[in-house]
């Protein structure tokens, strides 16, 4: 790629997804007796403090991951096949897809990038053909989980990783697009020269009406 090429970078939830994957992933959970139903319902709070963009998504990471320590990453690969069967896929938008051929036709890199984790972002990248995935990602030793994060994709961090891998590509952010529907995403959004507001929360859609960036709804493929 020359110094001046471009990328479409997507956010996943809401956004190339109609769902929010770690919310579906703990109702899977909880439907198959994994999850009490208070550890459903502190899911769904958490799920309600991001929208609201007050989450401390640090804090909630660094804990989420930790509970995971000692836990065979083969098993949690083998569940994801299944949850991505019963929750992930059809949840494709047709305005999403639409949009990925857009920015093929024009040569854009296509990059993946989302704060949920690798077993999450990695097959739904596959089934949409997009080579390039920035997501968190768990650690791990030994096939089994250390409880830390190796990478994080979220807030502040979506830019680091999206400056790294614009640097090893030759891509102009400044010339660049990045579709999300959340006000968590703020910087990300700041960052490059097309921001696209899509299915936005409700501070997200205040924040692009001031700063005239277009909205757009994209409705799910069920």
């Amino acid at each position: 790629m020359t110094a001046s090429a471009i990328a479409a970078f997507f956010d996943m939830d809401r956004t190339l997804l109609s769902i929010d994957t770690g919310t579906s992933w703990m109702r899977w959970l909880y439907g198959r007796g994994e999850l009490s139903r208070a550890g459903l319902a502190r899911a769904l709070w958490w799920s309600a403090l991001y929208k609201a963009a007050v989450l401390d998504l640090e804090a909630l990471a660094t804990r989420l991951v930790a509970d995971l320590a000692g836990q065979a990453e083969a098993d949690m690969i083998a569940r994801c096949v299944e949850w991505h069967r019963d929750c992930v896929d059809g949840t494709v938008a047709p305005a999403a897809r639409k949009a990925l051929a857009r920015h093929r036709e024009r040569g854009d890199a296509i990059v993946l990038l989302t704060g949920s984790t690798q077993y999450a972002a990695e097959t739904v990248a596959a089934r949409l053909g997009i080579a390039d995935v920035l997501c968190s990602r768990l650690e791990v030793e030994g096939g089994r989980f250390t409880g830390r994060l190796a990478a994080r994709c979220f807030g502040a961090h979506k830019v680091t990783l999206a400056e790294r891998f614009a640097a090893a590509r030759g891509i102009d952010l400044r010339r660049s697009w990045f579709y999300s529907d959340s006000y968590n995403d703020l910087p990300m959004l700041s960052r490059v020269g097309n921001a696209v507001v899509v299915n936005p929360d409700g501070r997200l859609r205040r924040h692009a009406r001031r700063a005239r960036w277009p909205v757009e709804a994209w409705a799910a493929r069920r």
